[in-house]
């Protein structure tokens, strides 16, 4: 697999409102791990659609695995024209500096949002430029954006064995556990 989507909630779907959340390092705990096995079996791209949470998250795991991985790349591939125009100062200011940082930054429409088609077309982009998908999406926490992704990836896993790699809230719960019982021992 040389190209790999990843995707999953936004912040907000978890309960997530700033920066210093404390599950975000495991969220991003959850997703290095799954990358670094990818890298080690020959990954080069890794590609989000940018949205503020695990799009997000994702491509700083992989700034970060670049030390390790120095041709691993990443992108963002956003739907529209500025996507983070609505959102608070500092978050603009995040993403903002993230694009800066990314090794392709690029939009699907060159417009502000306009509709859904919008999303639909990123969608379809996504999934011809990647080889797999590695999504945090969990059935239990109920519906959720990502839930149209994870229904068009797992057809295109279906007919045409398109990679299709699955983080849970369990699996992400299970290292935050682990870290409490750690600093509990020790």
């Amino acid at each position: 697999m040389k190209n790999l989507l990843v995707t999953g909630y936004r912040a907000h779907e978890l309960n997530i409102y700033d920066d210093k959340h404390p599950g975000i390092p495991f969220i991003k705990q959850a997703i290095r791990a799954r990358l670094i096995d990818l890298a080690e079996a020959g990954l080069e791209w890794v590609i989000t659609p940018g949205q503020y949470g695990v799009d997000l998250w994702a491509c700083e795991v992989v700034l970060e695995l670049r030390e390790l991985y120095p041709g691993l790349r990443v992108s963002i591939l956003a739907a529209y024209e500025h996507p983070e125009a609505n959102w608070k100062e500092e978050k603009q200011t995040y993403y903002r500096e993230l694009t800066q940082q990314v090794d392709y930054y690029g939009v699907v429409s060159q417009q502000p949002y306009q509709g859904t088609w919008q999303l639909a077309a990123r969608d379809d982009l996504l999934l011809r430029k990647s080889d797999g998908i590695l999504l945090f999406y969990d059935e239990e926490r109920g519906e959720a954006s990502p839930r149209f992704i994870k229904q068009r990836a797992w057809r295109k896993h279906e007919r045409e064995g398109y990679g299709y790699y699955l983080i849970t809230a369990e699996e992400v719960q299970s290292l935050a556990d682990e870290a409490q019982y750690e600093s509990y021992v020790e």
